[in-house]
């Protein structure tokens, strides 16, 4: 992609503190845009924002609506338009179904499902009445295939797959793209982050995609914003990950099959861990 192909955009990240948030932001700027980067964590914002040109950092709850609109009012008004939308943040919770509260369910999909709908509420129209725009929301291979033991993040990032989807066929033709943006584990704090009970997230990221490592947050914010100035509407990436999601197209019955013996072993691990 070339840098000035985002030249003098103006582009709101959430989550743009850490992870995903924090590579996009990165890549965003090396392409000239106008970067807003929030995150509920605002020092971790600041850190990002600071050696970074044409890029502030900003505190931004994803789960309050109204913080949300404010945020796109602001870029509006001091720059006249938003170009970009990226409704990154996100969280996972791991574990047994059993062990989750309401409350965790909640969090879970206030953050993940609500935070992406507060984001399209907050810019969409802003984007029809210019008649340009794109709204990136990312969601994950878990959008794509589902296993056990991460239900609640499944279920949202499936949910934020068909927004996308069913949005974009409505957005072209006000002029505005979506895409949606399904990777597999990417090395990012989440990997290690979010469980119940004994569940090793980054173990479960890792072997249950097939993986030795995690896929770079760099590489994939650069497929990303290749895709955005393509308005593409999937990122599924890396390579790896087409082939899974492929396979899972044309045998699910192997698919689901094979994700019962993953699980089982998983449990056996988790029981290992927990007796350790």
């Amino acid at each position: 992609m070339r840098a000035r192909s985002l030249a003098g955009r103006t582009a709101l990240v959430t989550g743009g503190g850490s992870g995903i948030g924090a590579a996009l932001t990165k890549a965003l700027a090396g392409a000239g845009a106008i970067v807003f980067c929030t995150d509920v964590d605002v020092t971790a914002a600041q850190v990002t924002a600071s050696a970074l040109p044409n890029t502030v950092a900003a505190y931004l709850d994803v789960t309050d609506a109204a913080a949300v609109q404010r945020a796109v009012d602001a870029v509006v008004a001091e720059h006249g338009r938003l170009d970009l939308i990226f409704n990154n943040a996100g969280i996972a919770i791991g574990g047994e179904t059993e062990l989750l509260s309401l409350e965790q369910w909640n969090q879970i999909i206030d953050i993940n499902l609500r935070g992406v709908v507060h984001g399209v509420v907050a810019a969409y129209p802003q984007m029809i009445k210019q008649g340009s725009g794109q709204i990136v929301n990312t969601a994950s291979m878990g959008g794509l295939m589902a296993a056990g033991l991460l239900t609640s993040y499944i279920a949202t990032k499936h949910a934020v797959v068909g927004l996308s989807l069913a949005l974009r066929s409505e957005a072209a033709a006000h002029g505005v793209g979506v895409t949606v943006v399904c990777p597999s584990a990417v090395e990012t704090p989440i990997l290690d982050k979010g469980a119940v009970g004994a569940f090793n997230g980054r173990d479960y990221y890792l072997k249950g995609q097939g993986l030795k490592q995690a896929y770079d947050a760099d590489l994939l914010a650069a497929d990303v914003l290749a895709a955005v100035t393509r308005n593409r509407a999937m990122v599924v990436a890396p390579r790896q990950a087409r082939v899974a999601w492929f396979i899972g197209r044309m045998a699910p019955g192997l698919v689901r099959r094979a994700s019962i013996v993953f699980v089982a072993r998983q449990r056996r691990m988790m029981r290992r861990r927990a007796g350790a």
